[in-house]
Parts: C-alpha cells; sequence; structure tokens
C-alpha cells in the first residue's frame, strides 16, 4: 500500500472540471484521491471552492498560478490562502521566461519576491519543471541555479520532465531532500520530442498524432518510470504528497478513466 496521501493536478480533468465543477470534484473523490491540486477556478469564489471542498472530503493543497499573473497581481495569492491551501506553484515558463532567455532573471527575482509574499500569509512557494529547466547555464543546470539562487523556493519536481530533461527523478528527489514536500507523478512512453509541449495544451494548434516511437503522456503506471524507485526516494526525503498529472489523456481513455487507472495502480504497490 502506498505511504502517502495522493491528490490529483485538477488539470489533468479542465475540461471536466470546466464543464461540472462540483460533479468533478466528486468524481476525483469517488475514485479515491484524498486532495486536488487546482489550476484555474473556473469563476468560483475562494469561500465556494473552499465549502466544496470540505463538504466532498478534500484536501485543497495547491494551486498552480503562472508566474506572470502573480506578478501583475500578488493579491491573488490571498485567493488561494482562503481556499484553504497550504502551496502555491509557478507552473510553466513561457519562452521568453526560460533558461537562456534574458527575462529568466526576471524569473529568478521575482520568486524571491513571491516567496516572501507567501511566506506573509502562512504559504509557501514551490516551483513545477519541465525539461528546459534542464540545460547547462554555465557548468549548472538552470533548475540547480534557481533553487542555489532562492534558497526558500520549494521544488515541486515533475517525474516525467526530469527523466526527459535527462536525469534519474528519484535521484533528482534525494539531491533536494529537506526541501520538498510534494512531488508529481506523471508517466510516459517516446522520447523527447517536438510535439511535448502540443501535448500538454500548451499548442493545441500542433499536430498531435503520434507513432510508437513519439512521445506521449501515460497513467502512472502504463509507460517508462520506475515508480516504485521514485516512491521510495520521495519516503525517504519526507514528502508529504503525491500528486498525479497527466497533461492529455491516452490509450483510448477519458482524463478520469486516466486519473483512475493511476490511482488503482498506485494504490496496488
Amino acid at each position: 500500500m502506498i505511504d502517502f496521501p495522493i491528490a490529483l493536478q485538477l488539470y489533468s480533468v479542465r475540461d471536466d472540471m470546466a464543464a461540472d465543477f462540483e460533479g468533478t470534484l466528486k468524481k476525483v473523490k469517488a475514485l479515491g484521491y484524498d486532495g486536488v491540486e487546482f489550476a484555474g477556478l473556473f469563476g468560483r469564489s475562494a469561500a465556494e471552492v473552499k465549502k466544496l471542498c470540505a463538504e466532498i472530503g478534500l484536501t485543497p493543497i495547491s494551486a498552480h498560478v503562472p508566474f506572470v499573473d502573480m506578478m501583475n497581481d500578488p493579491e491573488l495569492l490571498k485567493v488561494y490562502k482562503e481556499i484553504g491551501c497550504e502551496f502555491v506553484v509557478i507552473p510553466y515558463l513561457t519562452e521568453e521566461y526560460r533558461p537562456g532567455q534574458p527575462k529568466f532573471r526576471e524569473v529568478i527575482d521575482g520568486a524571491k519576491f513571491l516567496a516572501g509574499k507567501c511566506k506573509e500569509l502562512g504559504l509557501k512557494l514551490c516551483y513545477h519543471n519541465h525539461d528546459f529547466e534542464f540545460v547547462k547555464v554555465g557548468n549548472e543546470y538552470a533548475i540547480d541555479i534557481l533553487y542555489a539562487e532562492v534558497p526558500e523556493l520549494m521544488p515541486q519536481f515533475d517525474t516525467c520532465w526530469v527523466k526527459v530533461g535527462g536525469e534519474n527523478p528519484a535521484e533528482y528527489v534525494r539531491k533536494y531532500a529537506g526541501r520538498e514536500e510534494i512531488l508529481h507523478l506523471k508517466d510516459f512512453v517516446g522520447s523527447k520530442s517536438e510535439n511535448m509541449y502540443a501535448l500538454i495544451g500548451i499548442d493545441e494548434n500542433e499536430k498531435k498524432d503520434l507513432d510508437a516511437n513519439k512521445f506521449e503522456l501515460r497513467p502512472v503506471g502504463c509507460g517508462v518510470q520506475n515508480f516504485p524507485e521514485i516512491l521510495a526516494a520521495a519516503k525517504e526525503v519526507g514528502i508529504r504528497w503525491v500528486v498525479v498529472e497527466q497533461d492529455n489523456p491516452s490509450m483510448g481513455k477519458t482524463p478520469l478513466e486516466c486519473a483512475e487507472t493511476s490511482i488503482g495502480y498506485l494504490k496496488a504497490l
């Protein structure tokens, strides 16, 4: 039996959430998830979301909030504090903010600023990586530079993108022992390819037809990841929550069916 409470990143079921916010939360709970990580509130107020989570029995552990949105309006953080989230996460960087681009320095400075704002509110700021942080700036990966320069920033490692970036997810979890509390579990098949970001919903116009050699996101346990090794490392370093995420469904399954497959695999370990 898995030793961690399991949350679902609701970006995985975003279309369901848009169509039926309350009903989808109830379905997520019925699948056996303990908590949720938000990716947008679909027009609901913080008070409404907090009430629904309490009634349904889901812990609102965290939220992915775009970096630029938080920088433009730091008051957004209060919304997630009111909901009851413990963590707010920088989820993705558009190209001009990525390592090697001039605005990457803005990300470092902005993360310092936002981490301070979070601390004032009793929140913790995390950073959710993709593969593009695993590029060398000088002799170091950009991801390591970011964490070295912003020591109050907590990693939220996405195990899929760590592996796509060329590193062992379990080893990276161990590298930041004592600094992590949430870990993203994501599975895949194939290798790094040009269509990857179409598959996470960033560029919906890109061709998504895949063959056996191309990258495809999969439910947890249906791809190439060594989750027993990853979860052993997570236990060693004191991870408190694991979060299932699958940006787009696959294997002929709906998003909720993928979420069901993922938690079924984890609970059977």
